[in-house]
């Protein structure tokens, strides 16, 4: 059984090997200004150094006395809603290669709804419709950004 505070302490330590690897490449690359303004790493070099201290914060944290110490990180019932949604997710990323950002995100959004959601399958079908519609005349239309295209945008000439 895995507690809580094994789960924050290892998660803290990677987030902060991950923050300490981001300082250093936008060191690297350059985190000062020059006579055109910023450089190309000056406003992630700050975000990593704020993530690091938050890193530390939560390392600190968890080596604070508390009360209740040995708390399941996760039970079977959690365990189980996570891969209700981790495994269609991973399935949509998967499926975007072959079908296309919208159709793909049209199952997702539509079967999220029916299985997870429990909402009538008329409701979910239209929703999913609409939404993906809105992502295809905002992002394909009106700011013209290149996304994964499948076989039906192919029919549909874009």
């Amino acid at each position: 059984m895995v507690t809580s505070r094994v789960v924050d302490v290892v998660v803290s330590l990677l987030l902060l090997a991950f923050a300490a690897l981001l300082a250093f490449d936008n060191w690297r690359t350059g985190m000062s200004w020059d006579s055109t303004g910023p450089q190309a790493g000056y406003f992630p070099f700050y975000l990593s150094l704020i993530l690091g201290a938050a890193c530390i914060y939560g390392f600190v944290r968890e080596f604070i006395p508390r009360r209740q110490t040995n708390e399941v990180f996760v039970t079977r019932e959690q365990f189980s809603r996570v891969m209700q949604v981790f495994f269609p997710t991973l399935a949509f990323c998967l499926v975007t290669q072959w079908l296309g950002l919208y159709v793909a995100s049209f199952l997702l959004v539509a079967g999220f709804m029916v299985y997870v959601g429990r909402i009538a399958v008329w409701k979910s079908l239209l929703t999913a419709l609409l939404f993906v519609l809105a992502m295809f005349v905002t992002f394909d239309i009106a700011f013209d950004v290149i996304m994964p295209k499948g076989p039906l945008e192919a029919l549909l000439g874009r």
